[in-house]
């Protein structure tokens, strides 16, 4: 499916942000594009299994443990993760999700789109379109 701009600007419209597949690695993308939120001025949380703080930010081990839902997702997982995480995310609400290149599992993607979710896969990473500046 065709990546429409329109859909990144709903998804960059949102209020709230989380990150899943966190890092704290900084040569990975999972904490460049949590630290790309953070240069844009975004409220964003980072999500990750075995972390409990990235960038100085706190980290909740799922999507489910975050004590609000944020309104859109930055997903950075393998496919078999990105199934669980889109089918966690249909069941609480989020009304956004952005599956960064390399993370994208078709048939959850089509479930979450089916669901009501604006699902963004196969277009360009969230870097490139808020210019992220390696720092």
């Amino acid at each position: 499916m065709l990546v429409r701009m329109s859909d990144v600007e709903r998804f960059l419209a949102s209020s709230s942000f989380a990150v899943v597949g966190a890092s704290d690695d900084r040569a990975k993308y999972g904490n460049k594009v949590l630290r790309c939120y953070q240069q844009a001025g975004r409220d964003v949380v980072p999500v990750h299994p075995r972390l409990t703080e990235v960038e100085g930010l706190p980290a909740a081990a799922s999507l489910s443990a975050l004590d609000e839902v944020p309104e859109a997702v930055s997903i950075i997982t393998p496919p078999p993760v990105s199934e669980r995480v889109l089918d966690e995310a249909v069941e609480l609400g989020v009304q956004h999700v952005w599956l960064q290149p390399g993370a994208e599992h078709e048939d959850a993607m089509e479930r979450a789109r089916a669901a009501g979710l604006n699902v963004i896969g196969h277009g360009p990473c969230l870097l490139v379109v808020l210019g992220f500046i390696e720092r």
